[in-house]
């Protein structure tokens, strides 16, 4: 009964530093990809350690190399010396007969306490502990600690060689580093075995101060390296930084920001370059919106002043198609073909006011809360005629209750040119125009099945006065703005308008708005086309935001006495 819960604590704990791992992992990355300066400055450690570890490695393997020289030669010496004064201490003395353990012992303090301070390289040798014994088959008469001497050290001594061994001697629970020599000495009855014990404390202790004081000036080095590299990286990477600063408020509007130049460095070049580019683009730009100004000043001058004669001209033709019946057939017919030219041509005019309002970025977008059904089903209406005329059937999917804040003039408007533009090439085919909702957004679609949208053409169709096919004839009469007019509204409010088309296989159009005004439209709930994967919100012609810059002035009605001032919040 206590094993569970604290297996469950085990694995909410394993979990919880997993997450934790993850996240650190993920602002280290962040801040990586973000800092130059970081980068330059850990890459110059990491490269540092490297050299540093590696020149330390071989740093203490030379001064290793040259201790444990010193030490063998100065070990050979004393045991040269030592062997010398044994060889005259015990030339008379027999290994085998009784006593010889007597003066072995006294041979070995005399050795201990002689002064060889004569030698300079045998004194340099430090402390020893001295080992005298006779061959192993004499009986095995010995002095000192010849146990400590290993077996094969003593083979080779008795075969008549100088050697020596590193080995660990263990004392009072302490390893302790020993080089221990060995050398044949001779006497009048036989050779004896004379061992020295050298321990290496001394140059372990050398050894382990040179250590420390690589780690630690490596790591004093590290740190100045990274003060270094920091303060060089800053140099480069501030004025980088600023320019990125800057580039950002230009873009952003501001087209007056300029680098400030300091010096004649590749810094300084730099700043001068991006400041004559800078001032090119802010001329070039000037010279844009003067021309875009007055291009829209004069369609909207040229579309004002043809109205007058349009009047006139409209009054005339009205008198004439009203008389129609008493003109001869050819004069009847010139007045049926002038009355509907005239009907296109204000239509044309509209359009251009409303594109020259559109630029000139002052149209105004009544807001209200509207049942998306009734915005659709007017448009619907508007062009059912022309739906009667090509017999192309209508399937509509309406329901009721889809309650959004939207300009409903212009939502209408953006619905009939869709469904007339889908008459004009479903060649009589159903046309579907469903109507769907979300929590977030709402949604309609016009999908027609006629001649359909080469490749390419779905992103050109929104194109002012773009036509995917210059003969076909069109029984709405449209001006060709009707597709950009449409964009343009659907950026008023925030939304989407994207085109899908297959040669053959129709096309079709969505619109998607936010129910709320002001809401970002991040996907939509009808898919665009027949592809399981066509229900995101990109697209070829999507149009995600209202473009920056351009002013939306939102007119909100005020909520009449009849309403429920509680219906808001019951949208779903």
């Amino acid at each position: 009964m206590i094993a569970l819960p604290l297996a469950d604590r085990t694995r909410r704990g394993v979990a919880q530093a997993r997450q934790l791992g993850a996240e650190l992992a993920e602002a280290f990355n962040t801040i990586w990809r973000r800092s130059l300066q970081l980068r330059v400055v850990l890459s110059t450690l990491a490269l540092s350690t490297a050299v540093l570890v590696v020149l330390g490695l071989v740093l203490q393997t030379q001064i290793a190399l040259r201790v444990t020289q010193g030490k063998e030669a100065d070990t050979l010496a004393r045991t040269e010396a030592g062997a010398v004064l044994l060889e005259r201490d015990l030339s008379g003395v027999d290994p085998n007969r009784d006593g010889a353990q007597g003066d072995l012992n006294n041979a070995l303090d005399r050795l201990t306490n002689a002064s060889v301070s004569d030698e300079p390289s045998a004194a340099a040798a430090g402390e020893f502990r001295a080992v005298l014994a006779a061959s192993r088959g004499a009986g095995g008469v010995a002095a000192g600690p010849v146990e400590d001497v290993p077996a094969d050290l003593r083979d080779a001594v008795a075969a008549g060689t100088l050697s020596s061994k590193y080995v660990t001697l263990t004392e009072q629970g302490v390893d302790i580093p020993t080089l221990i020599v060995g050398q044949p000495v001779r006497t009048a009855n036989g050779e004896l075995e004379f061992y020295l014990l050298f321990p290496l404390t001394a140059e372990q202790r050398t050894l382990g101060w040179v250590q420390s004081t690589l780690i630690v000036g490596g790591l004093i080095l590290l740190l100045l390296l990274a003060g270094i590299a920091g303060l060089v990286t800053r140099q480069v990477v501030r004025p980088v930084r600023q320019a990125a600063e800057i580039a950002e408020r230009f873009a952003d509007g501001h087209l007056d920001e300029r680098m400030p130049v300091q010096g004649e460095d590749d810094v300084a070049r730099l700043g001068e370059s991006y400041n004559e580019m800078a001032s090119s683009i802010q001329s070039q730009i000037r010279q844009l919106e003067e021309f875009g100004a007055l291009q829209r000043r004069f369609t909207s001058d040229v579309s004002h002043e043809l109205r007058t004669p349009l009047t006139t001209v409209r009054m005339a033709a009205d008198v004439l198609y009203a008389s129609r019946e008493q003109l001869l057939p050819a004069l009847r017919r010139s007045s049926e073909l002038l009355v509907a030219e005239l009907d296109r041509f204000e239509t044309l005019l509209a359009d251009l006011l409303e594109i020259s309002r559109l630029d000139a970025g002052v149209a105004e977008l009544g807001a209200e809360r509207v049942d998306m059904h009734g915005v659709v089903a007017r448009a619907v209406e508007a062009v059912r005629g022309i739906a009667d005329e090509t017999g192309t059937p209508l399937e509509l999917e309406l329901p009721t209750g889809v309650y959004a804040e939207v300009d409903p003039r212009r939502v209408e408007r953006i619905v009939r040119n869709l469904v007339a533009n889908a008459i004009d090439h479903g060649e009589g085919r159903p046309v579907n125009v469903v109507l769907a909702h979300d929590e977030r957004v709402v949604a309609v679609l016009v999908r027609d099945h006629g001649v359909g949208l080469r490749p390419g053409e779905a992103g050109l169709v929104f194109n002012r006065f773009w036509r995917a096919e210059e003969s076909r004839a069109r029984r709405s009469g449209g001006s060709g703005l009707g597709l950009s007019i449409a964009i343009e509204d659907a950026r008023l409010h925030g939304g989407w308008l994207q085109a899908w088309g297959a040669v053959g296989q129709g096309a079709a159009f969505r619109l998607t708005l936010p129910r709320t005004l002001g809401d970002a439209v991040e996907s939509s709930p009808l898919p665009l086309g027949p592809e399981p994967g066509a229900v995101t919100g990109g697209g070829e012609a999507s149009v995600p935001t209202p473009p920056r810059g351009r002013p939306v002035t939102v007119v909100v009605p005020s909520w009449s006495e009849g309403d429920d001032p509680h219906e808001r919040e019951d949208i779903p």
